[in-house]
């Protein structure tokens, strides 16, 4: 029966160099795992599930990013011309809480900018005075300086490394942004980020839906629950909150 091939050259230069290299590789058991594992790989291929290559750890469909600069929750609340950003103070290095009360969420251009952060202090800083910069330059255009970060982020080599996530927001309008180059504008008006992001993005949904909190009540309680679950999320929380223009949310 023949044997599915893999497709990408850089696994079939590997298999090849270890199968020519190796006297081990030239039994027929040993050749029958090398094209197993290919013939998985391109199974893989085809449900679009992450390859397993050899040497790499990573999916080729996830940014090689580690898990650490996630260690927090920043939510962003748009609601009834109101908008609101909470983020907890938890610093946390591998397993261990290093400070309690960091301060996560800035204003920016003259306090008419609410923005926080996901990721290294050192990084998010340095994102802050990037996105200044482009507010600056742009004379407070926020998706415009959104979009220009966007593209520096991804293409210049000085902030190609900087690991972290962005949330920013003014009256009109909220984006998250990475350094994937993903600029997202939510449909309902709420945007999260770390690890608790996904917990508070559902908790602030429903309280957006089934109370009758402001903007900074559903942002508040949003972490607070995601404290009670994500466990590099706690409950000294910063809440920063901006009047938005007349019919948002």
């Amino acid at each position: 029966m023949p044997t599915l091939e893999p497709e990408e050259p850089g696994l079939n230069r590997t298999v090849g160099r270890q199968a020519t290299s190796s006297p081990h590789f030239s039994s027929p058991s040993c050749r029958g795992r090398v094209e197993a594992r290919g013939c998985a790989n391109a199974m893989a291929r085809s449900r679009h599930e992450p390859l397993s290559r050899p040497g790499h750890g990573e999916s080729c469909y996830n940014p090689v990013m580690s898990s650490r600069w996630q260690h927090t929750t920043v939510c962003c609340v748009r609601h009834n011309s109101v908008v609101a950003m909470a983020a907890d103070g938890q610093v946390s290095l591998e397993h261990t809480i290093q400070k309690a009360s960091a301060r996560k969420v800035r204003r920016l251009y003259d306090g008419q900018v609410l923005a926080g952060f996901a990721g290294s202090s050192a990084d998010g800083l340095a994102l802050f005075g990037r996105f200044d910069g482009k507010l600056q330059e742009y004379h407070g255009n926020l998706r415009r300086a959104a979009v220009e970060l966007a593209k520096d982020w991804r293409m210049d080599r000085s902030l190609r490394h900087l690991q972290a996530l962005l949330i920013v927001a003014d009256a009109e309008a909220s984006v998250l942004l990475s350094g994937t180059g993903d600029v997202i504008e939510p449909d309902d008006g709420i945007l999260t980020i770390g690890s608790g992001g996904p917990i508070a993005l559902a908790a602030a949904r429903v309280l957006m839906r089934h109370t009758k909190l402001d903007a900074g009540g559903i942002a508040r309680e949003a972490l607070f629950i995601a404290s009670e679950i994500d466990i590099y999320t706690n409950d000294q929380i910063t809440v920063e909150v901006l009047a938005a223009e007349a019919g948002d949310g």
